[in-house]
């Protein structure tokens, strides 16, 4: 896909921020002082929808959008966790098999399989293609949160664990369990692409999903655990569900209910519930501020807009 005009990324980010404005929301985001020494804790949440975007350190069109979508993310707070699944193409810098998991999963709800890069989806809806669709991934996620009527609660700790930090699901309130799982994703933030790999952007990409664990609410099994240390059910999902992960400098966990993939389909692509800890700088401003800018930008974006059609 090729690259767009400045003009349309800076619309992209007042769309976004004026959507964030108006719907505000308060993350779980911690601003790291060095590495983790005490425990956090997510929060009781469940309302947090989960936005996928398919996308690759080759791709300039996703490298030109990155470093704007860690604002987009903040300034929707718990309502959307933000993921970046990276593929196995063999080009891809990173190609956590993790990501492929997710991307195999999103396909197997849809009749042709994605391959346009970046590709959002939102819930496992619909694929919206390109950054210029964003206003679309807005629709997607204002259409979703109306239709929920009711969210499993859920919560997890995360705590140091000698080097490696290790998440564990705490006080749960699910609403089904037959068929269903519980999903550990970790993400990465500010991960090198390294000098040797064809990369059009900056060193670094934002978001980037690592690690995966799935827990089985059938049978309190693991079914899937991949780019993690360690990860056990203990005795039961809902109460010992943990996985243990190498620390990064800046990460986040999403735990996500969600329907289980039997025979490679599923009721639903929709989760029933996620929630998101984050431990990274934060890159939003108040609201106060947030506003005022946004104006600021809309103004200009507009003017900039009337000039070229004259």
């Amino acid at each position: 896909m090729h690259g767009t005009p400045w003009r349309r990324v800076t619309a992209l980010v007042c769309l976004s921020l004026l959507f964030g404005v108006l719907h505000p929301a308060a993350a779980r985001t911690v601003a790291p002082d060095g590495p983790l020494e005490v425990p956090l804790t997510s929060g009781s949440g469940g309302r947090t929808m989960l936005v996928e975007e398919i996308t690759a350190t080759w791709c300039p069109s996703c490298a030109e959008i990155d470093p704007e979508l860690v604002r987009v993310a903040d300034s929707h707070g718990s309502r959307i966790a933000l993921l970046a699944l990276h593929p196995s193409d063999g080009e891809d810098a990173f190609q956590p098999p993790a990501a492929q998991h997710r991307i195999d999963r999103i396909n197997a709800f849809r009749d042709e399989a994605i391959r346009s890069t970046p590709t959002f989806v939102v819930e496992g809806g619909s694929a919206r293609e390109g950054y210029e669709a964003w206003a679309d991934v807005q629709r997607d996620i204002l259409s979703t949160e109306t239709q929920r009527t009711d969210v499993s609660r859920l919560s997890f700790t995360v705590e140091p664990d000698g080097e490696r930090l290790r998440a564990t699901v705490s006080n749960l309130s699910l609403r089904a369990v037959n068929d269903t799982q519980l999903t550990f994703m970790i993400i990465e933030h500010g991960k090198p692409v390294g000098d040797n790999a064809v990369n059009p952007g900056e060193p670094t990409r934002d978001r980037v999903v690592v690690g995966l664990a799935e827990c089985s609410l059938s049978n309190h099994t693991i079914t899937t655990a991949i780019g993690l240390v360690n990860a056990t059910p203990s005795q039961h999902c809902e109460s010992g569900f943990s996985v243990t992960f190498n620390a990064t400098k800046h990460w986040s966990v999403v735990l996500v209910h969600e329907h289980a993939l039997v025979d490679g389909s599923a009721s639903s692509a929709q989760s029933l519930g996620a929630v998101e800890l984050a431990y990274r700088p934060i890159s939003t401003p108040t609201n106060d501020d947030l506003s005022g800018w946004v104006l600021l930008v809309c103004a200009l974006v507009g003017a900039f807009a009337l000039r070229r059609k004259v």
